[in-house]
């Protein structure tokens, strides 16, 4: 049984091409994570702020990509908003762009519960002291709600790498795209190959995925004591 799992990853380049995938699979995750942190952060204060014409806008912006199924919003970049505006992107950058938009949303959201969870006199306290909005929001709130924040963007990060294998739909050479592209090309030698290839697939979610979901408890716990 052993030897069968062997040969499955030992003939040709598999084992090479499910690495790439991999690195494809990470790229697109943590690439997007570190967009959404840098957009959610202020979107997530506008909807903490004062003014109701951002709150509702914004408001209007989380729940419509909260709604729309991340493969729908995919399908809709990539075949055809490209086509409408006559504009090529690559699926890479649809993958990027779509999980950006997802993961800014569910970002601005974390920030927004984590900012309206502190008290308002941590604001008052800014203002008091002369600060400007932007200096209280910088000075005195985020350092704040960023403690309140890490664990939610911890586990916003498994949720990504979790769902990039919707980019298999859009022929991006995935970790998900390439296993069943080896599947097939080993299932006529081996009978087995779908259960060690995806078995192995499961194993790396699970290795990579694992301790940042352990590592997200322990700090909530921690922090919540």
């Amino acid at each position: 049984m052993l030897d069968s799992a062997l040969s499955v990853f030992r003939m040709g380049r598999n084992m090479a091409r499910l690495m790439e995938g991999l690195g494809v699979t990470l790229e697109i995750s943590l690439l997007a994570v570190a967009l959404s942190i840098l957009l959610g952060v202020p979107i997530g204060l506008l909807m903490a702020s004062r003014s109701l014409l951002a709150k509702r806008s914004l408001r209007l912006y989380l729940e419509f990509i909260r709604v729309m199924p991340i493969l729908v919003l995919l399908f809709l970049f990539y075949y055809t908003i490209s086509k409408f505006w006559n504009v090529n992107l690559s699926a890479m950058t649809v993958s990027i762009l779509v999980f950006t938009l997802w993961g800014t949303a569910e970002m601005g959201d974390l920030v927004r519960g984590a900012v309206t969870s502190l008290s308002r006199h941590q604001w008052d306290s800014g203002r008091a002291l002369g600060l400007s909005e932007t200096q209280v929001s910088f000075y005195v709130v985020i350092p704040q709600a960023a403690r309140r924040l890490l664990p939610g963007v911890i586990n916003l990060t498994t949720r990504m790498i979790k769902t990039t294998p919707f980019v298999y739909f859009i022929n991006l050479p995935d970790l998900m795209k390439v296993g069943q592209q080896v599947v097939e090309v080993s299932g006529f030698r081996n009978p087995l190959a779908s259960v060690w290839v995806y078995g192995f697939i499961f194993l790396i979610y699970f290795v990579i995925c694992y301790p940042i979901s352990v590592l997200s408890r322990r700090l909530e716990r921690r922090w919540h004591n």
